[in-house]
């Protein structure tokens, strides 16, 4: 009951950033590695291959970001969205034509710039920017779309890849995203964004006394005491994703009941989110850092010690709603330290670096299989990187509310 109001009144901009968020799906490490066993059969790479392309591209659109983010402080929302629609679109239809394994290089950078980059850039930041005493609650509902396409298109790719083959099935991407997600934008921005609540000089609850650009936050001690921790999903997540293949290999489980427990992926992101919104709305974004990283750790240990098919579950889930509580705390706690003048220039960096943790993974992880490290071992890993971040993230919110 407490969105609904909300809703009514910006339904138009709410479901624009929702559908962005889960076309974004078709650049996402866990829709890429749904295609890793077909591409490296095809290929004939080894997962340390496989992973060190996804990884170089991912490393180069990481960087990319950094620039290309920021220009959405400064080109109409419209044009900026239309544009990145192509992008994707065109990454779709390159990866389906990929003629020999050289090109992945080419195909990865521009799926992982305009996917995850730019698509989740775009939906995260204007809800961020338009509007202000809503904000969490906005950014709750847009990435909602995430998870909500997490629930079935793992299955429809499962499917797709079995009847019409791996390229069929992703030049499919490129042709909804044409025929559905740019029309739909062209009319939920027809009317413009929301001028009610926003957007307001300064965050609410905000001090920042100038425009802060990316060199401000660069010599910011806050920035360095979230910045480890809110990279820990994009790090750890996509690292088990993009190695599924591999991982339910070693477990014994099956493709079809993997790709199933994406449902609880995605309920729990849902869940995770919708609650979180309103808290940010009501304690701050700040308030709220400390306490997603350990739903993380509960799922690790579940992978660490466990085979049993339940395991699937416990993982996706706490996944999720570290996912889910990550993105909608994350997307306002700039807003509320820097204000949201220049936020797209201040999440391009955050983005750009968490690009950069998904990118690291990938090639580390697979270099670590071919070495013989087990999963359970990187589960384990993983959770001292959790611990660690965990007391990161209790000192940053004690020195965030100090200075703000």
């Amino acid at each position: 009951m407490i969105y609904l109001p909300f809703i009514r009144a910006h339904w138009r901009f709410l479901l624009f950033g929702f559908s962005l968020e889960g076309f974004s799906s078709f650049g996402q490490t866990y829709f890429i590695a749904l295609f890793s066993g077909e591409i490296r059969a095809e290929f004939d790479l080894s997962h340390g291959d496989f992973g060190l392309y996804y990884s170089v591209a991912t490393l180069a659109s990481g960087f990319t970001v950094v620039w290309l983010g920021r220009k959405i402080d400064h080109i109409p929302l419209k044009r900026f969205t239309i544009y990145v629609l192509f992008g994707l679109a065109g990454a779709c239809a390159l990866t389906a034509a990929t003629p020999v394994a050289a090109f992945l290089f080419l195909a990865f950078f521009a799926l992982r710039l305009a996917g995850q980059g730019m698509m989740t850039h775009v939906a995260v930041t204007s809800m961020a920017r338009y509007f202000t005493r809503d904000r969490g609650k906005a950014l709750a509902i847009a990435t909602l779309g995430m998870p909500a396409y997490q629930a079935f298109l793992p299955l429809l790719v499962v499917a797709g890849i079995a009847t019409i083959g791996w390229r069929a099935t992703y030049a499919s991407g490129g042709l909804l995203l044409l025929g559905i997600m740019l029309p739909l934008t062209l009319w939920l921005l027809r009317a413009g964004p929301p001028a009610e609540d926003g957007p307001a000089p300064l965050a609410a609850g905000s001090t920042a006394p100038r425009r802060w650009g990316q060199r401000d936050a660069l010599r910011d001690p806050r920035f360095y005491l979230v910045m480890p921790a809110a990279l820990a999903p994009a790090f750890i997540v996509t690292g088990f994703m993009f190695h599924q293949v591999h991982l339910v290999e070693m477990k014994g489980w099956s493709m079809e009941l993997w790709a199933s427990g994406f449902a609880a992926y995605a309920a729990a992101s849902l869940l995770a989110t919708l609650i979180v919104g309103p808290l940010i709305d009501r304690f701050s974004a700040t308030a709220l850092l400390p306490f997603y990283l350990p739903m993380l750790a509960v799922g690790l240990i579940a992978l660490a010690v466990s085979d049993d098919q339940a395991a699937i579950f416990v993982f996706m889930a706490a996944a999720g709603m570290t996912t889910g509580f990550s993105m909608a705390t994350i997307g306002a706690l700039w807003a509320e330290i820097y204000g949201v003048q220049t936020i797209g220039s201040i999440r391009a960096l955050s983005s750009a670096l968490m690009v950069l943790a998904s990118a690291l993974s990938p090639g580390i992880m697979g270099w670590m299989i071919d070495a013989g490290v087990t999963m359970e071992d990187m589960a384990w890993m993983a959770l001292v990187y959790v611990a660690l971040g965990t007391v990161l993230l209790a000192i940053a919110s004690v020195s965030i509310r100090r200075t703000l």
